[in-house]
């Protein structure tokens, strides 16, 4: 079965030269043009993955990304036409998977989407349970607890959980988890571990008041949640 994208930009040359390519990468490839009718088509499609405009009429992508992770971890990857990295890093917090800075490659934008597809692919292999002290993680299922409440993870977060938990007690460079997590092609800076790892950290937190992500300051990040 083809995957489905959706995409979303209120510029037609855009939304146009997008689905050409993506349509000729063997993708079903819907449109929408503004924010309300790209939730809406969203919410009952349910594609596999949604490129999504910042600046929409009606909605921005934010809005919008934040209103999809209440009932969807579906990936998506964000456009903007802004390069400030405040930008990319507010995306990134309210759920978004990856961005891409307009003006671009419409083959960076298939590279992108494949990449993408190609780590949920590699990550639906079964895998036993695995319980910590204060989290529990079910990988065939792509579902964790902490403290025996489930948490509500992006795809993205729910991956990140599962390499440093695969890697207990060792030390991960965000060159190590941009690999493992993002894949050997991810385009973009290691900055975007620091934000997925707070997002992670206060989520996990917020439940058991517990910080079981420590900053190896300099190097990167180990998860230390003690093995049940």
């Amino acid at each position: 079965m083809q995957p489905t994208i959706l995409v979303v930009d209120d510029e037609a040359s855009i939304r146009n030269v997008a689905k050409a390519y993506l349509e000729h990468a063997g993708y079903r490839v819907l449109c929408a043009t503004t924010g309300p009718e790209g939730l809406q088509m969203a919410l009952e499609e349910q594609p596999d993955l949604i490129v999504l405009d910042l600046m929409l009429p009606g909605m921005d992508g934010m809005e919008i990304t934040a209103r999809l992770r209440e009932r969807s971890d579906v990936y998506i990857l964000m456009l903007t036409a802004r390069s400030d990295e405040m930008d990319r890093v507010a995306g990134l917090r309210v759920g978004a998977d990856d961005y891409l800075t307009k003006p671009f490659s419409p083959r960076e934008l298939v590279a992108r989407v494949e990449a993408i597809l190609r780590r949920q692919r590699n990550k639906t292999a079964k895998s036993s349970l695995m319980r910590f002290t204060h989290v529990e993680i079910d990988p065939e299922a792509r579902e964790a607890r902490a403290n025996g409440q489930l948490l509500e993870l992006t795809p993205t977060e729910f991956d990140l959980l599962l390499a440093l938990a695969r890697n207990h007690n060792r030390v991960l460079s965000r060159e190590d988890l941009i690999e493992k997590v993002w894949g050997a092609d991810f385009f973009g800076t290691d900055r975007v571990v620091d934000v997925y790892v707070s997002q992670l950290r206060r989520k996990i937190e917020a439940i058991t008041g517990e910080n079981v992500i420590r900053t190896a300051r300099g190097v990167g990040y180990r998860f230390v949640d003690t093995p049940a």
